[in-house]
């Protein structure tokens, strides 16, 4: 079985919602009522404190029980002021409409290789040579930053296959973690089969297909070797890709015969360079886009996006939910003004009768 790692960043909870006569009310922030359960072990702390007592010889004698009991209606107001507070910190709103907009897109998973042999530097920019991932990261942001009405994800690889990104509608986002790409994340190896079977299970989603064939979907995958590690092979991954009606386009990066691969010190400092045998298997890459109805482009060309581009929106597009707008009245005033007003009240009545301050607030 194919591991995919993946990361959830959206932690807090759905807003908790409720209805009534005359609509419906939400919690935006929910978690803020549980605070609420921390009031009455303070009511029971406050129960147990004791009054502080000095050493004093015989002073039992000296004690009378006090003739007016003391008053609990600063505690009272105190705890009607937080529980105010807490209920305005969990944000309730009126909820007044849900609107869903709805647009056609294609959904894309972004397959690409991050293996050691992406180091070589047969690549020029702005007469500086560059390296084979630095080469193909203009391609990958073109996908992200000019598709926007496309769900995107990313998947890398090289010994072993992650998914970086699942589908998404956060382009800007994707981009950043694109900038933040590097070789050497992953242990070393060439694993195609596993990287393209892990973004196909990224492309299952049920309600998004006819009969066993997705609709709507493709993978790019992006590559400078030939397999040589993994647990699916190039061959079996091309079948599933097949069998469910997905279109793989394979981009080669790299160019043929001896290309400069930079050498390293200890210290990561690039020393020189040696000579090594590109190992691009063209043929390879071109057999998984012929069989799922795909093609192959080399990252060298200069139009290889707009053909992608070209290729890809030929085919049907499918209709999702892209952004669903709430419009909601807030609450918190109704409850925070209250709250802020009884806990004042509170401490205005625990003063002393004797306290200047009480007195002017009296007058």
């Amino acid at each position: 079985m194919l591991g995919a790692a993946s990361i959830t960043w959206d932690l807090l909870p759905a807003p908790w919602s409720f209805a009534v006569v005359d609509g419906v009310y939400e919690f935006a922030t929910p978690l803020w009522l549980l605070a609420l359960l921390a009031l009455p072990l303070l009511v029971w702390a406050r129960g147990r404190r004791g009054a502080p007592v000095l050493v004093v010889p015989f002073a039992a004698a000296w004690h009378r029980a006090a003739l007016v009991p003391r008053s609990r209606w600063p505690a009272v107001l105190a705890g009607a002021g937080l529980v105010l507070l807490v209920v305005a910190l969990a944000r309730p709103q009126r909820v007044e409409d849900r609107r869903e907009v709805k647009q056609q897109g294609y959904d894309l998973m972004l397959a690409i290789d991050l293996s050691g042999s992406m180091l070589a530097e047969d690549y020029e920019r702005n007469g500086e040579r560059i390296n084979r991932l630095q080469a193909i990261k203009p391609i990958i942001q073109a996908f992200i930053t000019q598709r926007r009405g496309d769900r995107i994800g990313m998947v890398v690889f090289s010994g072993r296959a992650y998914t970086l990104a699942p589908l998404t509608f956060d382009h800007d986002w994707l981009a950043r973690q694109v900038e933040r790409l590097k070789l050497g994340l992953i242990e070393d190896g060439t694993a195609i089969g596993d990287g393209l079977g892990v973004a196909l299970t990224r492309l299952e989603q049920a309600g998004r297909t006819e009969g066993d064939r997705r609709q709507g979907a493709f993978v790019v995958l992006m590559t400078d070797g030939a397999n040589n590690r993994g647990l699916l092979t190039p061959e079996q991954a091309t079948e599933i890709a097949r069998t469910r009606g997905i279109p793989v386009y394979t981009i080669g990066a790299g160019r043929d015969g001896l290309v400069p691969m930079p050498v390293f010190d200890d210290r990561g400092n690039k020393v020189g360079y040696r000579r090594a045998i590109s190992d691009l298997d063209e043929g390879q890459l071109r057999a998984i886009s012929d069989a799922t109805g795909g093609r192959f482009f080399r990252a060298v060309d200069l139009d290889t996006t707009e053909q992608a581009f070209a290729a890809i929106d030929a085919a049907q597009k499918i209709e999702f939910q892209a952004k669903s707008y709430l419009v909601a009245t807030e609450l918190f005033a109704w409850f925070a003004l209250p709250g802020a007003a009884l806990l004042f009240l509170g401490a205005l009545v625990a003063l002393p009768p004797q306290n200047p301050f009480r007195r002017r607030a009296a007058a």
